[in-house]
């Protein structure tokens, strides 16, 4: 086992607590506000924008698990809450009859509807307009590196 800490330089570590820093205080704003105007939390809001993209609207659990990053046993508790508000629904998927699909409905695709105008002002005011379009790129270009390499 090597016992040799590659410690950050400096400048390193100046950038990765500026990165912790900003994203906390970014996802607790974003979360804060859909919560205050919206009733979601951030996390309930971006299951429904996946359920929205989905072809007809409706994601089998598993997929949508893995594409949320959730365990099932988290993403089914998750769809409680938004079931029994009335904005998904479960149903047994008509390929096989085992499967469970989320299906978003037209009350979650209203309430998803006046909630993204809130949450895109955020994500502009808070996020895209403060930074240059160079390094919001390269901000991309770095998070879809490091995602890569968590798939690997």
């Amino acid at each position: 086992m090597d016992t040799v800490t590659n410690w950050l330089d400096t400048d390193q570590q100046r950038d990765w607590r500026a990165f912790i820093e900003g994203s906390v205080r970014f996802v607790d704003l974003l979360d804060r506000r859909l919560r205050e105007q919206h009733g979601l939390s951030l996390a309930e809001y971006e299951l429904l924008v996946r359920l929205s993209e989905a072809d007809d609207g409706s994601m089998r659990m598993a997929d949508l698990a893995k594409s949320a990053y959730y365990s099932r046993s988290r993403l089914s508790h998750r769809v409680n809450g938004l079931e029994v508000r009335g904005l998904v629904r479960r149903e047994t998927t008509a390929d096989d009859g085992r499967g469970v699909r989320a299906r978003l409905t037209d009350e979650g695709r209203e309430t998803l509807l006046r909630a993204a105008p809130d949450n895109l002002r955020t994500v502009r005011a808070h996020f895209v307009d403060v930074i240059e379009p160079e390094d919001l790129r390269a901000i991309g270009r770095a998070m879809r590196a490091v995602s890569e390499q968590l798939d690997s």
